[in-house]
């Protein structure tokens, strides 16, 4: 266990990153949501202190650190109240590809403006009849002359309104004719990109878009990495995107519990908190276990993929978000019931973090996929699918 103890430096970033967020809170997230804002007071400052490009490379701008330095920040604003779901995809997925794969002259151009925070990156893979099977993926990309020219079409892609760019998952043919995997960075703007919003029931100032790629043409330096590179560096940021996803959902966890902790100890009913009864009492402190194991799997999942170790972090990275995700769903539900009626009042925050906590256990990876992943990568089961 004491492998996975996190640093001196990575404790001191958690409490100084917590109270940044607690000097903006739920009430700001939320706010911003129903005003059809976005968090960009929050978002500068964070970058502003260095907590967006914490594992940027140094000579980006960054600070050199590693997934699990992200995931912290992440966590910490969440368990704060405010889960930005931006630093999921744009830092973590699109940052990690770009420092993995991309050429020097990519590096220079995409990497500092996440490590200073002004650029915002968004990352297009799923799509309407891929779903989860990432070999279904239909968008094409074919070569005319030095440029590319990309067809298909995505959805459920976070932030494309706050974003200049889109990390777009297609696939090229090789040689052979088979298609493989391939990344291109598309301008938002780019003739041929269209987007339309889809109607979410989430509390949250980020959106979800489906995306329309027709005849869209990039300059040859659109491709991040190589050609037919195939499914690793299509993986290299799908690792950090289950840390960070499990990071939120066990931050989003941690608020749910304390607002239901504090209200235990406050509420009494017949002279007596209700925190005192075992009723209140187990369900909060079974919570409280689950959480700090989804925690360690975490920070489990990072430190692997820091050492380099794929196959095991691949593992600890599914296994950290089902946990985190089911962590999660407990602890809101478990906070709204503690609450009573007031658990669905708007101004206590609860009800809003229903269907934020209920996605955790769907995206980015459903929990029925985790499992099939499980039982045959780990159990050594016969693949059901």
């Amino acid at each position: 266990m004491s492998t996975f103890m996190e640093s001196d430096e990575r404790r001191a970033l958690r409490a100084a990153v917590s109270d940044l967020g607690q000097k903006y809170g739920a009430s700001y997230f939320y706010d911003t949501a129903r005003e059809g804002r976005k968090t960009t007071e929050l978002w500068n400052e964070a970058a502003a202190l260095g907590y967006l490009g914490v594992c940027v490379p140094q000579e980006y701008g960054g600070g050199g650190g590693d997934i699990g330095d992200l995931a912290a920040v992440l966590e910490e604003l969440a368990t704060a109240g405010c889960p930005l779901m931006l630093l999921v995809v744009s830092p973590a997925i699109v940052g990690t590809i770009i420092a993995e794969f991309g050429t020097d002259e990519q590096k220079q151009h995409w990497l500092p403006g996440i490590a200073d925070g002004t650029a915002k990156y968004a990352f297009g893979i799923t799509e309407p009849d891929a779903g989860s099977n990432s070999h279904n993926i239909t968008t094409h990309a074919r070569r005319d002359g030095t440029d590319w020219v990309l067809n298909g079409r995505k959805t459920f892609i976070s932030g494309v309104d706050e974003a200049s760019h889109v990390l777009i998952v297609g696939r090229t043919e090789d040689r052979t004719g088979r298609l493989k995997p391939a990344l291109f960075m598309v301008p938002t703007d780019a003739d041929g990109f269209t987007r339309h919003e889809i109607s979410m029931g989430l509390t949250s100032p980020e959106k979800q878009f489906t995306l329309f790629l027709d005849d869209v043409r990039l300059p040859g330096d659109a491709l991040v990495g190589k050609e037919n590179a195939g499914l690793e560096q299509l993986f290299a940021g799908l690792n950090p995107e289950r840390i960070m996803v499990a990071s939120s959902a066990i931050g989003t966890a941690r608020w749910a519990l304390g607002r239901a902790v504090e209200y235990a100890r406050e509420r009494e009913v017949w002279a007596t908190p209700i925190g005192s009864h075992q009723a209140i009492a187990h369900p909060l402190a079974r919570i409280h276990i689950e959480i700090e194991a989804a925690r360690l799997l975490t920070q489990k999942a990072a430190a692997l993929l820091a050492s380099g170790d794929l196959l095991a972090a691949g593992e600890a990275a599914n296994m950290a978000k089902y946990a985190a995700g089911e962590a999660a769903c407990a602890a809101v539900d478990q906070a709204i019931q503690t609450h009573g009626g007031n658990g669905l009042a708007e101004e206590y925050g609860l009800v809003q973090a229903l269907a934020t906590s209920r996605l955790s256990r769907v995206a980015p990876v459903s929990r029925e996929m985790v499992l099939n992943f499980i039982a045959q990568s780990s159990l050594g089961l016969p693949r059901s699918y």
